[in-house]
């Protein structure tokens, strides 16, 4: 087992949750359920998981209240039993997408959260981060503008993209 690079006290960092790996960059997907899916299957190949596991668990936390939080992001997240770590995917939509969001607008930006089943504050932590993230207008008209992965996980992460201008 590795040990976890963000122990207890220490600032949470997107560059915890997410790699480049877990970044796309253009989702055709054209529902909620099929972005959902996508995610789901990506998220499977960075976790080892079943694909089918993880669209449950989100699609179940979906039926208690959307994951829509407006102006068109949607953060869907969900905790498995056999997950080891905190794990994030991200989509930028190719065209928005009906999501039931709180402010009834198409989402184009989308984040998955996973956390390990015993994950609390832990998780709310991440959540918390990546909202901030995603509430701040300038980060998302940046994310909405891009579209490749470097400089969208440069943005998450705060990072410089190579070459960026």
């Amino acid at each position: 087992m590795t040990p976890n690079p963000n122990p207890k006290g220490a600032s949470m960092d997107l560059g915890d949750l997410i790699e480049p790996d877990a970044i796309l960059p253009v989702l055709k997907a054209t529902s909620k359920k099929q972005v959902l899916q996508e995610l789901a299957e990506k998220a499977a190949e960075r976790t080892g998981l079943a694909e089918r596991d993880i669209f449950e668990t989100i699609v179940q936390r979906e039926r208690l209240g959307s994951t829509g939080v407006g102006n068109g992001i949607a953060i869907p997240h969900g905790k498995l039993e056999r997950l080891g770590r905190l794990v994030g995917v991200f989509g930028r939509l190719h065209r928005p997408v009906e999501f039931d969001a709180l402010d009834d607008q198409p989402v184009d930006l989308v984040f998955l959260l996973l956390a390990p089943e015993g994950a609390g504050a832990e998780h709310l932590k991440a959540l918390s981060k990546i909202a901030r993230l995603l509430r701040n207008p300038e980060t998302v008209g940046r994310l909405r503008a891009s579209h490749d992965v470097e400089t969208l996980y440069a943005l998450m992460t705060d990072t410089t993209p190579p070459f960026a201008a």
